[in-house]
């Protein structure tokens, strides 16, 4: 205690009130950490992943019929959460895990954000990507991202935001007839197709390492300052494999699993 400059350990009121605000500190700690990870040479950001995953809320689920008339049924609620849809799931209470990742050998974090399960893809797409490193050249989801003002957006920042695109018969955006024609060339597929083999195992992994599906907490803040952490943690876990000579995902065994 007295290397961290404390003459006693706070109680357990002092960890709670600081653990519902860390969330935004690790917000950029993640930014930071996915710099180093890239200024080492760790991570190539060339082609980088965005994706969500639904997390499933603590204890019983709040049905819209009740959430409509703000009626609590029963305990054990987490009013915070919200119902989200995805194609995999179904309808899931609870929250959303909003992150970007590296596609190159090493797949890790480079940003992360999380919502309530209602709120879309598109609309965190410029607050995760804003924070990412330099260099990079693309960045492919699915077609949640499918949005004329993301790709504008990306453009400005010098990259390409590519996603599963139709040709509708009224298309003449010559910007978007650009982006098909890239899609469906032999490169655009190959840039494509790193999307399934990182940020979606990525997720996953995270999930699996943690232990955050469902949540182990309630409450927005909590929830978010603990997926937050977990995010920020597996970054570091991978520094610190590579600065020991570890396997670099190898992460289990750190934590004691």
């Amino acid at each position: 205690m007295k290397a961290c400059g404390l003459n006693r350990l706070p109680d357990r009121r002092t960890f709670d009130r600081r653990f519902r605000i860390i969330s935004f500190d690790m917000k950029h700690m993640i930014d930071a950490m996915a710099m180093l990870l890239v200024k080492e040479g760790l991570v190539d950001p060339f082609i980088v992943s965005i994706d969500s995953s639904l997390l499933k809320a603590r204890g019983h689920v709040w049905h819209r019929s009740s959430m409509e008339k703000n009626e609590i049924p029963c305990s054990g609620i987490d009013t915070d959460g919200r119902w989200g849809f995805s194609r995999t799931k179904g309808w899931v209470f609870g929250y959303k895990l909003h992150i970007t990742s590296s596609t190159g050998s090493l797949i890790v974090p480079l940003s992360a954000d999380v919502t309530t399960a209602n709120i879309s893809d598109n609309n965190m797409y410029e607050s995760i990507t804003v924070s990412l490193p330099e260099g990079i050249r693309y960045i492919v989801g699915d077609n949640g991202y499918d949005d004329h003002e993301l790709c504008d957006f990306s453009r400005y920042r010098g990259c390409l935001l590519v996603f599963p695109l139709q040709r509708y018969r009224y298309t003449t955006d010559p910007d978007r007839l650009a982006l098909l024609q890239f899609y469906n060339s032999e490169y655009g597929k190959h840039v494509y197709s790193r999307r399934s083999v990182s940020v979606e195992p990525l997720i996953e992994h995270i999930k699996d390492v943690f232990s955050i599906d469902p949540l182990p907490v309630r409450g927005f803040d909590k929830v978010k300052s603990i997926v937050m952490l977990s995010v920020l943690l597996y970054q570091v876990m991978v520094y610190y494999n590579h600065l020991t000579g570890r396997p670099l995902r190898a992460l289990k065994h750190m934590l004691g699993s």
